[in-house]
This record gives structure tokens, C-alpha cells and sequence, in this order.
């Protein structure tokens, strides 16, 4: 009998830049899935939607800002040792409001040089990566 593996939790994730070239990152609470370690912001798809529409809502939610322009950055798909996760990334080119923390979580705006200095959950490194590799393209 073959065991079938559960679905992936899909999940929409914005990478926010400010004017200053910084990238707003949050750290997970204690009782979260690698919990301590810093995140880009975003969230779960929820059924009936597509994922622009997920991050929209997520980050509305998670940072209070509306998102008006966006671009596919990385999809990841990452095996924990007890969950599968796809990370749908996209670029955040524009939005309206101030970027915060809604959630009770740490925050902050990093320079892409120093975003290496924080510890991410595995499945977040080759955001970090390709971050990193942007840099290099201007």
C-alpha cells in the first residue's frame, strides 16, 4: 500500500521594499511553525482564491498596506520533517499605506546586504537568494 503524502500548504509571500532599499521582514511568534525565526509576510491561500488575491488579503491584514502592483518572484517548495509547503513569492513593486506589524509580531526594515544576518526558516533562504541575486542585476 502506498502512503500518500498530504498537499502542500500553499502559501502567498510578498517581498515589501521600501524607497530606502530595505525589505520588511517579521519574526514568527514562539508558538508558530519555526517559531523565532524571521519571515517575509503573507499567508495561506484559502479556497476559491488565486494567489494575488491571497496576498493582497494577507498583507492587508498582516502589514495594514494595499497592494496596487506586484510580479512573480520564486515559487518553493519545501519538505519539514512535519509539513510540505509551497511559497508562491512575488515582488511587491507598489503599494498605499505605511508597511507595520498587525499581528503582535517583531518587525523591521533590513538593508538586502544584512538580510543574511537573520536566522529564516529553511524554506525561506532561496527567497533570501534570489533577493541577494536581484541585487546583482541592477
Amino acid at each position: 500500500m502506498t502512503t500518500q503524502k498530504p498537499p502542500a500548504v500553499h502559501v502567498a509571500v510578498g517581498v515589501i521594499e521600501n524607497s530606502n532599499g530595505e525589505i520588511f521582514i517579521a519574526q514568527r511568534l514562539p508558538e508558530q511553525h519555526q517559531g523565532g525565526k524571521w519571515e517575509f509576510p503573507g499567508g495561506k491561500v484559502e479556497s476559491g482564491e488565486n494567489v494575488q488575491e491571497a496576498l493582497v488579503r494577507e498583507l492587508k491584514e498582516e502589514c495594514g498596506i494595499d497592494v496596487t502592483d506586484m510580479a512573480p518572484l520564486t515559487v518553493i517548495e519545501h519538505q519539514y520533517s512535519d509539513k510540505r509547503v509551497l511559497l508562491d513569492v512575488w515582488w511587491i513593486l507598489s503599494y498605499q499605506g505605511e508597511a507595520t506589524q498587525l499581528e503582535g509580531q517583531k518587525w523591521c526594515w533590513v538593508d538586502k546586504n544584512q538580510l543574511d544576518a537573520f536566522q529564516f526558516p529553511d524554506a525561506n533562504q532561496p527567497i533570501v537568494d534570489c533577493i541577494m541575486q536581484s541585487m546583482n542585476t541592477y
